[in-house]
């Protein structure tokens, strides 16, 4: 067990990388960030204002830091999602330990890449499924491995993305184009195919088929009258997804986290940034003028062996903001999850028993992400390499290869509109 703090590089120091390395703030005597690279000078420059960074441990790109000799433990990968692979690969074999924000990669190959050179240079990987860190959602499991509901027969998730999230990330953000970042069911949803995969258990998925779109956020919508950007906009009032009431309202109110927190790559938030941001970033722009082409809405079945099936459904059109709803059919009972808290009826007694779970996060800016989650996530990674034990991650590099297969085999299907069979290359 180490005694001194563990030494972090943040390897992409946007608002994920960010996030994590608040956990040296609220934990200096256990984690302590030596390291930043990022080519945005305002992102990197605040990371190491915040962590008292030396300027010989402050780069403007990642190679520089792997050319030199280990200086830290372990290193949080935050790039964008198709700048996973090639640092992951460089770090592994350096060998630092790796907390890879999620997806792991944007193709099969590098997703195996990665997890081959971690597993030969024998370094931990811990990929961002942080919904497993979450303690509700962790209970979940364990009451599945614990008989709560017998044998599992089907599995039905939903995600609710929420109309002005969807809107922000992936229609006028950075995941709103697949050749820019990924498709939509591996950037936003590679979480949930992880959780239904987790709780099936040891089976492997035999059979997948899923159906989606994108809609409502096309050219053909746009309302008559309306401008190209939302600043100059004659029926902005009148559109749910005007940028002026998802950021520049939020701002005139005193909130500055997310999503506004992100819109300003120079300077913190204020009213003149964002509304400069606004005229004339890709924030302010008209939702039915953009570049986007992930699906809005999708749908993704699957077969387990065994015959277990699970349904699953993304959609952002919503009220609720990522609060996931869940229900587990078993032979002996019915297990559902509302965003909150789990309900257990047992078809034996017929009863209902609610089950919760304790939450204890600190209240500091950055940990609060997924209900808390982030925070557990990046304190068990913690606690991993400063144990040497593995077994503190719950999404380690087979298993998480194993679900991003899964992703990648239900997209093919929606693509090819056909049923795919896992494993083994065919089709229908």
């Amino acid at each position: 067990m180490m005694t001194s703090p563990v030494r972090v590089i943040v390897v992409g120091a946007g608002n994920r990388g960010d996030s994590y390395s608040q956990f040296a703030s609220i934990h200096p005597e256990r984690m302590k960030v030596v390291g930043v690279a990022d080519p945005r000078r305002f992102a990197r420059t605040k990371i190491q204002q915040q962590h008292k960074i030396e300027d010989g441990n402050v780069f403007s790109e990642w190679k520089s830091i792997a050319e030199r000799e280990k200086f830290a433990d372990a290193v949080l990968i935050c790039t964008p999602d198709r700048h996973h692979k090639e640092p992951a690969v460089a770090f592994a074999n350096k060998g630092y330990h790796m907390l890879l924000e999620k997806p792991m990669a944007t193709t099969i190959e590098d997703c195996t890449a990665i997890v081959k050179a971690c597993t030969l240079s024998g370094v931990m990987l811990s990929v961002a499924h942080v919904l497993r860190y979450d303690p509700v959602i962790h209970m979940i499991k364990e009451l599945i491995d614990a008989g709560a509901i017998g044998d599992v027969i089907h599995i039905q998730h939903f995600e609710p993305v929420g109309f002005y999230h969807f809107a922000h990330s992936f229609v006028r953000g950075n995941w709103r184009n697949e050749a820019e970042s990924s498709f939509a069911l591996l950037a936003k949803s590679c979480h949930d195919i992880d959780l239904i995969h987790h709780w099936a258990g040891a089976r492997r998925c035999v059979k997948v088929s899923s159906f989606g779109s994108v809609s409502h956020f096309q050219k053909e919508n746009k309302p008559v009258g309306a401008g190209d950007r939302c600043m100059n906009c004659p029926i902005e009032q009148d559109c749910a997804y005007s940028a002026c009431k998802i950021y520049l309202d939020r701002v005139k109110q005193g909130h500055t986290g997310w999503p506004v927190s992100v819109i300003c790559p120079s300077s913190l938030p204020d009213i003149e940034s964002v509304t400069e941001a606004l005229k004339n970033g890709p924030y302010g722009r008209c939702v039915y003028e953009c570049d986007n082409d992930v699906c809005t809405n999708q749908v993704v079945n699957m077969e387990f062996e065994g015959g277990v099936t699970a349904a699953f459904s993304m959609v952002a059109f919503t009220e609720e903001i990522c609060k996931r709803k869940t229900t587990i059919h078993g032979s002996k009972g019915e297990l559902s999850y509302n965003g909150h808290e789990v309900n257990v009826f047992d078809f034996l007694t017929q009863r209902s028993t609610k089950h919760t779970a304790p939450n204890n996060v600190p209240k500091h800016f950055g940990m609060s992400g997924h209900g808390g989650a982030d925070y557990h996530f990046i304190d068990a990674f913690i606690s991993a390499v400063a144990n040497n034990d593995p077994s503190l991650i719950r999404s380690g590099p087979e298993e998480t290869l194993l679900s991003h297969l899964l992703v990648f085999e239900a997209e093919r299907s929606r693509l090819e509109s056909t049923v795919v069979y896992c494993g083994d290359g065919s089709q229908s």
